[in-house]
């Protein structure tokens, strides 16, 4: 990190520095999945990332979510059009 290690010798600061990529991480895949400019766009991403989500909270392996995730978004594009 580019933080000073003084800084860091703080537990509030060292839990932030820890959760800020995960949060950020998380706001970049909504911006990509549900955005298109400044309009809400609900389509075959938003059931991947859905399906991924439920997945998850299954305790699923990494390359099963990915795989259902993607599965689910081609059947949605290939059932809606």
């Amino acid at each position: 990190m580019s933080l000073p290690s003084a800084w860091l010798d703080d537990p509030r600061v060292l839990r932030i520095a820890t959760l800020l990529p995960v949060a950020l991480l998380a706001a970049l895949v909504a911006a990509q999945t549900f955005g298109n400019g400044r309009a809400l766009v609900l389509d075959a991403r938003a059931a991947g990332v859905a399906v991924a989500a439920v997945a998850v909270l299954f305790r699923a392996p990494f390359l099963l979510v990915v795989v259902l995730a993607a599965a689910t978004a081609a059947l949605v594009r290939a059932v809606s059009g």
